[in-house]
Order: structure tokens, then C-alpha cells, then sequence
């Protein structure tokens, strides 16, 4: 009887054959990632437009480090054939370049902090609070932002010299505070439109007031999109020229931007100081943009991953 149970369970083993190979774990194989043509053609626009871009700054570059006999020598597109520092050092010296500096930086970083907390506190009544006849109020500061400067200038004139404060960094301040919150109010709205019932209603089982539900919730969860926010109104305003240049009239008020058209106008600089001009206006935001490019970078791309 054993005999046959082995010679039975022999026969199945040898009948059985090899294992079928579907039964296991299939191997998946990579295919190499080809790009296709479109992708090629994409990738060389895109390196045609960064050089589009690239050229103007090279060129200021160039030329705020060349003398003007090389200029009128080799033109704008020629390299020095030595470095000359007399453009930037005459453009500092004029223009009391650090004094100029201070202003742009405290008028545009006041922006960037006010225009923010205005835009957080209204998009939070909009957005969550739900007031009566959003929409048209949402539609109002979408037109506030349609409003050319250019029909501001003789209204807030007349109003800043009556209270004082025309030639004053304030009034610029002001101004901008209010043309930047009304589009951060814009788009926050529609932020905190669309924010999830259920951490509000959480928060208020905790027993958080709406206050404290604005900054200790809504605030750290939004807190890419108002770095995004900081970041823009900070540059927006730092190039500003139209209304700085209207009410900041006196020489220690003077923003980068009017300190570079004055001078040229007033002392008729040659090429090579008006490019290093150009170099030193162009660089603090430069380095600005470079410090917080991760913050912005996460910022954009915070809404694309769930």
C-alpha cells in the first residue's frame, strides 16, 4: 500500500510539469522614456525664451562695467576690455543710492504686510463668513483692480495734500495698501470659499472663537498661498513708478525707480551709469526673488497635490 501512494504521488510530481509562468509575480519592464517630438520642440521654446529674457539683463551687466570710450568704441554688445566701476560708484554718489534704497524697501514691505492682513480679514468675511451679496462685493474689487492709475492721480492728490500727508512715504503706502488688498481680497475669497466645512466645524466644537479660528486655522493652512500673495505685492510695488513719482517729490522720499528717471533727466548721464543705474535698481529684487524662490515655488504648486 506505501508503495503504490509513492509510485502515485511520483507520477503527479512528473505530470505536473514545470510551473505555468503566468501563475507568478509578473516582471514589468520600464520602457525607456522617449521624448516625442512635441517635447523637443517645447524644451528648445522654452530655452529660446529664457535666452529672449536673459539678453537684456546681460547686456545691462555689460555695460554697467564698461567705461564710455569703450562704449562709443564697440558699441552696447562688445566686452570691456577692462572693468570700470565709475558708472556705479558716480549713480551711488548722486542719487544717495542707500537712502533710496531704505525707502523702496520699507514702502514695499509695508505693502506686502498690510495689503495681506486686509486681504486675509476680508476674504475671511466673504469666503467663510458668507455675507449678504458677495458676489457683487467680490465683482467690486475685481473692478478696483481694473482702475487705471492714471484716474487716481488727481482725486488722491487733492485728498493727501488736505490731510497732510502729500510728499509723505505714507501716502504711497496707503495708496498701494489698498490697490494690492483689493485683488488679494479677490482671490483669497475664492480661496476660502472652497475651504473645508469640517475642520470650521471641528475647530468650533473645540470651542475656538472666530477669531481664533482665522489665525491659529485658516491662516497656517493658507499659509503658502499668502507667502505666494507676500512675494508679488513685495515686487509689484518695489517697481511701481506712476504714483511715486506724483507724490514723493522731495529728494529723501524718492523710491529706485524715480531716483533713475530724475537723474537721467536731470543730470543727463551717459550709457554706461544710466545700465549701472539699471543693475542696482534690478538687484535688490533679484536677490528678493532668489531667497524666496522655494517659498514660492511650494506656494504655486501647493494646491496641485492633495
Amino acid at each position: 500500500m506505501t508503495t503504490s501512494l509513492a509510485s502515485h504521488d511520483t507520477a503527479r510530481d512528473a505530470g505536473s510539469g514545470p510551473p505555468d509562468a503566468g501563475s507568478g509575480p509578473r516582471v514589468m519592464r520600464r520602457r525607456p522614456n522617449r521624448k516625442k517630438l512635441s517635447d523637443w520642440i517645447i524644451l528648445g521654446a522654452a530655452i529660446v525664451v529664457g535666452i529672449l529674457i536673459a539678453v537684456p539683463f546681460l547686456l545691462i551687466v555689460i555695460n554697467s562695467f564698461k567705461s564710455p570710450a569703450d562704449y562709443n568704441t564697440g558699441g552696447p554688445l562688445q566686452l570691456p576690455t577692462h572693468l570700470y566701476f565709475d558708472g556705479i560708484v558716480k549713480f551711488w554718489k548722486y542719487v544717495d543710492f542707500p537712502q533710496k534704497l531704505w525707502n523702496s524697501i520699507f514702502i514695499s514691505g509695508m505693502v506686502a504686510i498690510l495689503a495681506i492682513i486686509i486681504s486675509v480679514l476680508n476674504a475671511y468675511a466673504l469666503g467663510i463668513g458668507r455675507v449678504k451679496a458677495r458676489l457683487w462685493i467680490i465683482v467690486l474689487f475685481l473692478l478696483a483692480n481694473m482702475v487705471p492709475q492714471e484716474a487716481l492721480l488727481y482725486p488722491l492728490y487733492s485728498l493727501f495734500k488736505l490731510v497732510g500727508l502729500y510728499d509723505n512715504v505714507w501716502s504711497v503706502i496707503i495708496i498701494f495698501t489698498v490697490i494690492q488688498s483689493a485683488f488679494g481680497t479677490y482671490l483669497l475669497s475664492s480661496v476660502y470659499g472652497t475651504f473645508p466645512k469640517e475642520i470650521l466645524e471641528a475647530a468650533a466644537l473645540d470651542g475656538a472663537s472666530r477669531w481664533t479660528t482665522l489665525w491659529r486655522v485658516i491662516v497656517p493652512i493658507s499659509r503658502p498661498t499668502l507667502s505666494v500673495l507676500l512675494i508679488f505685492f513685495f515686487i509689484w510695488t518695489w517697481n511701481e513708478f506712476l504714483i511715486p513719482l506724483t507724490f514723493l517729490v522731495s529728494n529723501n522720499n524718492q523710491t529706485v525707480p524715480v531716483a533713475i528717471s530724475v537723474l537721467q533727466g536731470d543730470r543727463l548721464m551717459d550709457v554706461t551709469t544710466t545700465s549701472a543705474s539699471a543693475l542696482l535698481g534690478l538687484l535688490p529684487t533679484l536677490i528678493f526673488f532668489l531667497i524666496f524662490q522655494r517659498t514660492l515655488t511650494r506656494g504655486i504648486t501647493a494646491g496641485a497635490v492633495k
